[in-house]
């Protein structure tokens, strides 16, 4: 009785297949992201609606109808050197770190990116010299104290900057001078 049970549901769901690739054709880029980590374990980075669709077409028939078969792997492992660079790149499975390292912070709570407290930074943009100053709970510019080299820059340009940039950081040539 247990095997026409499993035989029943492994047929219920392949008859299920045509109407689950017929709804990938009406889901938003949301929803295609929210399918894809349910069928493949993993989130995707991919906003390519496209994109989306086919990966999802292939990894719902290959659950409901099983995957390559042992004489395909068998082939493609012979074929080893033989294969494109790009199809052996996927047949090495790397870990992919979930999220990104936060930035580097000093015990305090500091970005240890930034130069020490008290560092004067100078940037000369569209013939004004702009002078910040580095403290310990923020960026001194104009008076005023902000969380970011990064607020403050699109303070200055009226457009998203990265701050180390703008100000010379990342470059390894900071426009800084000690006071």
């Amino acid at each position: 009785m247990a095997k026409k049970g499993i035989a029943r549901a492994a047929r219920k769901e392949l008859a299920d297949v045509p109407q689950q690739l017929a709804a990938l054709a009406s889901m938003s880029v949301p929803d295609l992201a929210e399918k894809y980590l349910e069928v493949y374990g993993e989130p995707t980075r991919s906003r390519n609606r496209d994109y989306l669709k086919k990966r999802l077409a292939f990894r719902i028939q290959e659950l409901a109808e099983g995957g390559l078969s042992t004489r395909a792997v068998a082939r493609i492992s012979e074929l080893g050197d033989k294969l494109p660079e790009r199809w052996r790149m996927r047949q090495v499975e790397e870990p992919k770190p979930a999220t990104p390292p936060p930035p580097p912070s000093a015990a305090d709570g500091r970005d240890t990116r930034l130069p020490p407290p008290g560092t004067v930074l100078m940037r000369m943009y569209k013939g004004t010299q702009h002078r910040v100053t580095v403290r310990e709970d923020g960026i001194e510019y104009e008076g005023q104290l902000h969380r970011s080299l990064s607020s403050v820059a699109k303070l200055i340009t009226g457009t998203a900057w990265n701050g180390f940039t703008f100000f010379g950081l990342k470059d390894g040539s900071p426009k800084a001078v000690k006071s």
